[in-house]
C-alpha cells in the first residue's frame, strides 16, 4: 500500500522547487533590468603613458574592471597632465572631476602624514608584510578613516619590491657626501634623507629626467632598473645605489571618490577590490621578473656601476628614521598617532617572519646552492 503522506511530500517537493525554480526565473528576469546601468569613469594617473609596470598597470586594472563588468563600468584612463598634473590626481577625486586615480598615498602627506604608511616607511614592511597588515591586521580600516576625512577610499593596486637606492653624479662614499645634495625623493623616504643632510624635492616621474640634465638636481631615485632605465636616468648618471633602505616594499593605490562608489551596485563594488588585489599582484611579478633583466642591460649596455650604500649612511638613516617614527607615534592627530601605532605593531610581529625564514633561506641559497 503506497504512503500517502509520502506521495504528498514529493508533491510539496516538487510544488516548492517549481516556485523556487520560477523565483530564479523572475530575478534572472528582473536583475539585468536593473544590472544594465552602465556606468562610465575616469582614472587620472601619476604616471607617464605606458610607463613599465605602473602606467601599464594602470590601464590593465582598467581594462580588468571593464571585462569583469562586462562593460557596465567602463574606466577610461588620463595618464599624467592628460586631465590634471600628475601631482593633483588626489585632489581631482576629491573634488569630483575624476572618480579614481592611480597614484601611490606617500605623495599626499602633505594633506595626511599617516598616508605614507599606506605606501612604504623607511626600514618598515616590505611588500608582502604589508599586504598581510593591509588585509589581514587592520591596516584597510585604519586606511578608510584616514581618507575618509577627504571623502575618499584607498585600495592597494600594484606592488614594485624593494626599491634602488637612486642615481647619483658621484660616487658617495660617507655621510659627507650627502650634506647639500639635491635629491628627488617622496614621502617618508624625503624626511630621512632630509634629517642627515640631503636638499630634498618631489617631482613626478616625468620631469625627474630633465631636473638631473639641467643640474636642478644632484641625484634622483624613483623605483628601480625596469622603470629607471625607461625614463633614462643612466644617460645622465652613472652611480646606480642599491637596494634603498627607505623605500623597502613600495605599493601603489587605486583611490575611488567614495560617494560615486556607493553608487554602484555591490557585484561592481566588489569586482573594483577583486581587480586591485589581482592586479597588485600582477604588478609586483611584472617587476620581480623584468628589474634584474633591465639591470643587466644598464650594466652591459650602458656602463653602469652598481653601488651599496656605505655603512654610516645606513646607520645614520636608521637613526633619522626611528626618530621620525617616534614623532609620528606622538602626532597630533589621532588618526596619524594610530596609523603609527598599528603599522609598528604588526611590524614587530611580521618581520619574526622575514627575518627567521625568508632572510635566512635567502642567505643559504646564496652561500650553498649555486646552479646554472
Amino acid at each position: 500500500m503506497k504512503d500517502k503522506s509520502v506521495d504528498q511530500g514529493k508533491r510539496g517537493f516538487i510544488k516548492s522547487a517549481a516556485i523556487g525554480a520560477g523565483a530564479v526565473v523572475t530575478a534572472g528576469i528582473a536583475t539585468p533590468a536593473i544590472s544594465q546601468k552602465k556606468y562610465n569613469w575616469r582614472m587620472v594617473t601619476t604616471w607617464p603613458r605606458n610607463f613599465p609596470g605602473l602606467g601599464v598597470g594602470a590601464q590593465r586594472l582598467a581594462d580588468r574592471i571593464n571585462a569583469m563588468s562586462a562593460g557596465r563600468l567602463t574606466i577610461r584612463v588620463y595618464s599624467a597632465n592628460e586631465l590634471v598634473p600628475a601631482l593633483q590626481s588626489f585632489d581631482a577625486v576629491i573634488e569630483g572631476s575624476a572618480e579614481m586615480c592611480h597614484s601611490a598615498a606617500y605623495y599626499w602627506q602633505n594633506k595626511s602624514e599617516a598616508s605614507s604608511f599606506f605606501t612604504g616607511v623607511p626600514y618598515g614592511m616590505t611588500s608582502r608584510e604589508l599586504t598581510a597588515w593591509i588585509r589581514y591586521m587592520g591596516g584597510q580600516q585604519i586606511w578608510d578613516k584616514v581618507y575618509d576625512q577627504f571623502g575618499v577610499k584607498g585600495f592597494l593596486s600594484g606592488d614594485t619590491g624593494t626599491q634602488a637606492g637612486g642615481w647619483f653624479r658621484k660616487e658617495v662614499n660617507s655621510i659627507e657626501d650627502v650634506k647639500g645634495l639635491k635629491f628627488r625623493t617622496p614621502g617618508l623616504s624625503g624626511k630621512v634623507w632630509q634629517a642627515i643632510g640631503a636638499s630634498v624635492v618631489n617631482l613626478p616621474a616625468g620631469e625627474i629626467f630633465q631636473a638631473l640634465q639641467t643640474g636642478a638636481l644632484d641625484a634622483a631615485e624613483f623605483v628601480g632598473p625596469f622603470n629607471d632605465l625607461a625614463l633614462g636616468f643612466h644617460q645622465v648618471c652613472k652611480e646606480y645605489y642599491m637596494p634603498s633602505f627607505t623605500e623597502p616594499g613600495l605599493a601603489t593605490e587605486l583611490v575611488v571618490n567614495k560617494s560615486e562608489f556607493a553608487k554602484l551596485p555591490k557585484d561592481l563594488q566588489q569586482i573594483v577590490e577583486v581587480a586591485c588585489q589581482a592586479e597588485y599582484d600582477q604588478v609586483a611579478s611584472d617587476f620581480y621578473a623584468n628589474d634584474p633583466i633591465a639591470l643587466k642591460q644598464l650594466v652591459d649596455k650602458h656602463g653602469v656601476n652598481i653601488r651599496a650604500f656605505p655603512d654610516d649612511i645606513l646607520e645614520a638613516g636608521a637613526k633619522a628614521a626611528m626618530n621620525i617614527m617616534t614623532e609620528l607615534r606622538e602626532h597630533k592627530d589621532a588618526l596619524t598617532r594610530e596609523t603609527a601605532e598599528s603599522f609598528v605593531k604588526s611590524l614587530t610581529i611580521l618581520r619574526t617572519r622575514t627575518e627567521q625564514v625568508d632572510q635566512r633561506f635567502g642567505l643559504a641559497r646564496e652561500k650553498h646552492f649555486i646552479y646554472k
